[in-house]
């Protein structure tokens, strides 16, 4: 008996029909990966990593004590801020401007306030030279600075993120916690951070309390983190200013 093979070992021929539905699929399916893939670009955009992004610096006169009082070649505490910052700001500035206020420097006793910069694209640089040529001094204007940082961010109308960095409470008569609350409920989209560096949690003029400092990050969603060294106050920069779920390879600090 004879076999008769049909189909098999030749080519198949498909019905046009269908190679076009295949090619409608296919073209579809690249034109949706191509969309999530800008989807994932917009988001990236809109992390809160890049909002703009202001430093409110202690300058005051604790900032020139040594961190073990009574041992003369201990290194300053602003000294110390400034070796934190070096390490963190190369990062940080890639992705977010940001700017810089400072209360504190300036005539002995006084309470100033003065804004070096407001948000500005790699900002590392021009940071450090700020900070660098400080010469703590003064009272802790501590709630003029972050109202100072606030408007600087325009705070009404755009995102943005705060961080204090502060060795001491309130010291010019203002109240840290009404000022959280003002921005609270005026702020577009306010985060403020407070890291209190090598601070006792009491008050230690009798004017205002650590609760003051707590309720600025805790009204306006933020972090209140403790440092007691300069790798503890560095970790919390990186996790107030910089964006440490950004894979990136390490950058080295500023020189």
């Amino acid at each position: 008996m004879t076999m008769r093979c049909t189909g098999i070992g030749r080519a198949m021929h498909w019905p046009k029909w269908l190679i076009a539905a295949v090619a409608v699929l296919a073209i579809v399916s690249q034109a949706d990966a191509a969309r999530a893939e800008d989807a994932a670009a917009d988001d990236a955009k809109k992390t809160p990593c890049t909002d703009d992004a202001m430093i409110v610096f202690d300058a005051s006169g604790s900032m020139s004590g040594n961190q073990t009082l009574g041992i003369p070649n201990s290194k300053p505490r602003i000294d110390e801020v400034r070796w934190a910052l070096q390490q963190v700001l190369p990062s940080a500035t890639r992705y977010r401007r940001v700017g810089l206020v400072t209360y504190g420097p300036g005539p002995y006793n006084q309470c100033n306030v003065s804004l070096a910069m407001k948000p500005t694209s790699n900002a590392a640089k021009p940071i450090m030279r700020a900070v660098n040529r400080i010469v703590p001094a003064g009272k802790t204007p501590l709630t003029s600075g972050v109202e100072q940082a606030a408007e600087a961010l325009d705070y009404r109308n755009k995102p943005g993120v705060i961080v204090v960095v502060t060795d001491g409470e309130e010291t010019c008569g203002r109240s840290p916690c009404d000022l959280a609350k003002l921005l609270h409920d005026n702020a577009a989209q306010l985060t403020v951070h407070v890291i209190s560096f090598r601070y006792a949690s009491y008050s230690w003029t009798g004017q205002n309390s650590v609760m003051d400092l707590m309720c600025l990050a805790d009204q306006n969603n933020g972090l209140y983190i403790k440092a007691n060294n300069e790798q503890e106050l560095a970790d919390a920069l990186e996790k107030t200013l910089d964006c440490p779920m950004i894979s990136q390879a390490p950058l080295n600090p500023i020189r």
